[in-house]
């Protein structure tokens, strides 16, 4: 089954207590294709400028991820420049120049428009409404959003929520869109909302998943360092959405395997610098944590089979 991501590709500088990157790969896309090829063929819609290096390009090509999508402009590629506190969960936007990025419209390729399963990375939702009126009959569509998006353009997010399958936020943003500080509370009221799932990510304290039946918590996967939490939610996705296509189905059962394997994705991204960790993955590598994180959980998790 089909993924087709739209979001950014970007250049990023990271400074954390453990050392930085200057203009590394990054961007939401860019973490989302190459977590969920894993799973599944991925094909990206986003924009990149004339200053894009090819050794980027090759990186999707040689995972064969298709970058027909992929839009080049004259000027400069969209870059992002964060810096980490000592408690990890805290960054500061030192600055963002949206470059080509600034005016995106995407406009999907006739067989995109096809596509069995869409991701919305986190881009305005009245980009992500453009892109629902193009696709034709996805089979699941998921969707990420930002505080920025949620304060600014409320109405128009609000709009799609209906549209989506799964929402994926994290726990900022979820108190700030339901307006209720409970986290629980939070994830029943962006329910009601519209979106048939709701995934709020915690960083290392797990992920919260909703429906309207039930409840599910999954934890983080336990590492003794975290260096670079850049993109660790996209690369869930990524995780997440790769399981989903790769698999078929929308049972609980699927789903909840599908938020392990989207947890232990994100474990592995923040080990290293930008997508270098996942780059050198192996699926053997995928396998063997997400054996290791059944084991750590409830005994009953272990009915979960990768498929």
């Amino acid at each position: 089954m089909s993924i087709v991501v739209v979001g950014s590709v970007a250049y990023d500088t990271v400074e954390t207590v453990h050392g930085g990157v200057v203009e590394a790969l990054g961007g939401s896309a860019s973490f989302f294709s190459v977590a969920a090829r894993f799973f599944a063929p991925v094909s990206i819609v986003a924009v990149v400028g004339s200053d894009f290096k090819g050794e980027f390009r090759r990186l999707f090509e040689d995972r064969n991820i298709d970058l027909r999508g992929l839009e080049e402009r004259v000027g400069k590629t969209f870059r992002w420049h964060g810096r980490y506190h000592e408690d990890i969960n805290l960054r500061d936007t030192i600055t963002l120049s949206l470059n080509v990025f600034d005016g995106f419209a995407p406009d999907l390729l006739p067989d995109l428009r096809r596509c069995d399963y869409l991701f919305l990375a986190n881009i305005a939702p009245e980009l992500q409404e453009r892109v629902l009126s193009q696709v034709t009959s996805p089979k699941r569509v998921a969707g990420d959003t930002m505080d920025h998006w949620i304060e600014n353009c409320r109405a128009d997010l609000v709009r799609i929520l209906p549209r989506l399958d799964i929402l994926t936020l994290n726990d900022e943003e979820a108190r700030l869109l339901a307006g209720e500080h409970n986290l629980v509370k939070a994830g029943r009221a962006i329910i009601k909302m519209g979106p048939k799932v709701v995934l709020i990510k915690r960083g290392e304290y797990g992920v919260l998943q909703f429906s309207r039946e039930r409840m599910f918590a999954v934890p983080a996967y336990p590492l003794e360092e975290v260096l670079d939490p850049t993109g660790a939610g996209d690369t869930f996705a990524g995780g997440l959405m790769g399981y989903l296509a790769r698999n078929g189905r929308f049972d609980e059962s699927s789903l909840r395997t599908a938020v392990v394997y989207g947890s232990v994705m994100a474990s592995f991204v923040v080990e290293r610098f930008s997508l270098d960790r996942l780059t050198a993955l192996t699926w053997e590598d995928i396998e063997g944590r997400y054996r290791a994180f059944i084991e750590l959980t409830d005994s009953h998790h272990g009915r979960w089979t990768s498929q």
